[in-house]
């Protein structure tokens, strides 16, 4: 094993050119015939000459590294073929098979074990945690080391958890392994959840691997711009750059890529001078790319590098998907059916990653609605109003619009009530909002003009049926959906009631509520309101809030005025230890089947955006089998 992995660093250290990698293998298999839906790690055993072929091309185009055909040959991604029983066998054929195609080449070729995604995020994002990912990743590289690659290349990674587990995992396998460690960024040259490319470049370097490397992604332009960056966060890194060919455009029904080879013989260049160690291919490039690549860094001297070529960088535009005018919660209510919604905080600054990742996570899961908080903690935040429609543009799955009338006059009311509507958010949940005096502001204009009550019927006797405030109309009827806050457990049982009835008296439409964590007493308090209060039948969604650890326990009893926590969870948190989280899983499966025996839904606030809880929460719940 020594000499392979001498092999590629002494190359890395030795030479002064970038050493060529071949280009996209998938991309050719499909254009070959292979559907698109077909399993094409599988092929190294079914139709090895196929992948050979492809290998051939690209060492006869000049690549001194081979890609193995595994990008997706991991247990999750096979499973979905019904192909998880044969992980070592798909790899060590893909290794073998590119060992013969070298041999009968007679070119001194190195080749790289290709480790893709799982095709699922990691906690706190997803359900699979990192040491679930870190045993499918040596399972994995033990197979590909085992069979003789010269190095290990993580590719097309989406977060730094799932990196940090490959890496860890192909250092587990053999600690002299190289690895080039590769992520892939969305337009906006942030990775899915928002990790600029200095960050990416730094956390690489401390996790230690030997490149530091960008991958698919947009086009060569959109990648030098990252490589420049990474480069200026490390500049002691070694670093591989693998763009597209473009970006994909459906011409016939068939995905095409723009940028053709010539376009990379610029920009191999360009990379080189940047700092690239590494170049080549991604999806839609071919091995006439990876020949005029090899062209590039054959023909060009370093001293006429420097005078060389120099590429302008396009700019690319995002454009949004409009949202769907439609809403659902009033109809399944209505239809009886138990709702689930979700509490999510709209971000800090611009980046919004994160949250769409977690939005991802909960749609898949199948809550039925997304909450959008308000500056809640009066922190300053990112529009709820804005997130509300990112989520619903990209999703199937409405939102509720958290909506403040602190801080806002009648003017302002009105106007982002008609702004919200606009963006097809029809469920809007009406409360106070949070005094600017424990924010980050606390000098900012607290003033309103309106009390929750007030915006109620401003919007059930005005809005409602097409008129403003003062009686003037406004083109249409908006079709707005009216929460309301509700405390099931409070200090004060006889000013809630009072409360309620106003808001009910002004035409509220659902209530949500404060977290429950003692069952009896909310039942005991929401049996004397409908006793006391001509109920309507209003639906309630009571809260849950998943607890963590121990110590979040004893703060939310201890710290946070309006929750009580009994004796007997707070025991069951602290005799968990390092089980904490499962257990405050189960505490809140078992609250919430106890709530829905009274109560038409659940309203969950994760704590610490660990929306990974809340998946495997709605999952038992719905009686599906948790993963």
């Amino acid at each position: 094993m020594c000499e392979n992995v001498n092999k590629f660093k002494n190359r890395l250290i030795s030479s002064d050119r970038p050493i060529v990698t071949d280009g996209a293998m998938g991309t050719l298999l499909h254009d070959r015939g292979v559907k698109i839906d077909a399993c094409f790690d599988a092929l190294n055993l079914t139709q090895p000459a196929a992948v050979a072929e492809i290998h051939l091309e690209y060492i006869q185009a000049g690549a001194e590294i081979i890609k193995t055909n595994t990008f997706g040959a991991n247990r999750i991604k096979l499973e979905r073929h019904g192909l998880i029983d044969r992980v070592e066998e798909i790899n060590v054929a893909a290794v073998n098979l590119a060992q013969r195609v070298i041999m009968a080449s007679f070119r001194d070729v190195m080749i790289a074990g290709d480790v893709g995604p799982l095709g699922m995020p990691l906690a706190p994002f997803g359900r699979i945690q990192p040491e679930e990912a870190f045993e499918i990743y040596v399972e994995q590289i033990s197979a590909l080391v085992k069979a003789g690659v010269d190095l290990i290349l993580i590719e097309t990674m989406v977060d730094l958890y799932a990196v940090k587990a490959a890496v860890n995992a192909a250092r587990y396998v053999d600690p002299d392994i190289p690895v080039i460690a590769s992520m892939t960024f969305t337009l906006d040259r942030r990775t899915l959840l928002g990790n600029t490319p200095q960050e990416v470049a730094q956390r690489m370097d401390e996790y230690g691997v030997d490149v530091i490397g960008v991958n698919c992604s947009g086009g060569p332009a959109q990648l030098l711009h990252i490589l420049r960056l990474m480069k200026s966060a490390v500049p002691s890194g070694r670093f591989s750059v693998m763009p597209n060919a473009g970006l994909p455009e459906k011409v016939g029904g068939r995905i095409m890529y723009s940028a053709g080879p010539d376009y990379f013989h610029d920009y191999a260049l360009s990379f080189w001078r940047a700092g690239a160690d590494v170049v080549g291919g991604c999806c839609g490039t071919t091995p006439a790319h990876i020949a005029m690549m090899t062209k590039a860094v054959a023909n060009t001297s370093k001293e006429d590098l420097v005078n060389g070529v120099s590429v302008l960088e396009s700019t690319v535009e995002v454009v949004q998907e409009p949202a769907e005018d439609r809403s659902h919660l009033a109809q399944k209510l209505d239809a009886g059916k138990f709702v689930i919604a979700v509490e999510m905080d709209p971000p800090r600054g611009l980046s919004t990653q994160k949250l769409l990742a977690g939005a991802s996570l909960l749609a898949d899961a199948g809550a039925d609605v997304i909450n959008v908080a308000d500056s809640p903690m009066a922190r300053m935040r990112m529009s709820a109003w804005a997130v509300c429609q990112l989520i619903q543009s990209k999703f199937d799955i409405e939102t509720t619009l958290h909506f403040p009338t602190r801080g806002r006059n009648l003017l302002r009311v009105q106007g982002d009530l008609l702004a919200a509507h606009a963006l097809n958010i029809r469920n809007v949940f009406v409360i106070m909002g949070d005094p600017t005096a424990i924010g980050d502001y606390p000098d900012a204009n607290d003033a309103y003009d309106l009390v929750p009550t007030g915006l109620i019927r401003l919007i059930k006797e005005k809005f409602n049926i097409g008129k403003d405030h003062s009686g003037g109309l406004i083109g249409q009827p908006t079709s707005f959906f009216i929460g309301a806050a509700m405390n099931l457990t409070p200090n004060n049982p006889a000013q809630e009631i009072r409360v309620l009835k106003k808001k009910i008296d002004a035409g509220v439409d659902f209530f949500m509520t404060q977290p429950v964590f003692d069952v009896q007493k909310a039942g005991a308090f929401f049996h004397r309101c409908q006793q006391e209060i001509e109920w309507k039948n209003i639906p309630v969604l009571a809260g849950v809030l998943p607890l963590v650890t121990d110590r979040h326990a004893r703060f939310l009893h201890h710290e946070v005025p309006g929750i009580q926590i009994p004796a007997s969870i707070q025991q069951r948190m602290s005799a968990a230890g390092e089980a904490s989280v499962q257990e405050g899983v189960r505490i809140a499966v078992e609250l919430i089947d106890e709530l829905r025996s009274v109560y038409q839904g659940v309203y969950i606030m994760p704590a610490f955006n660990r929306f990974d809880m809340v998946a495997e929460i709605i999952d038992k719940i719905r009686g599906e089998k948790v993963t």
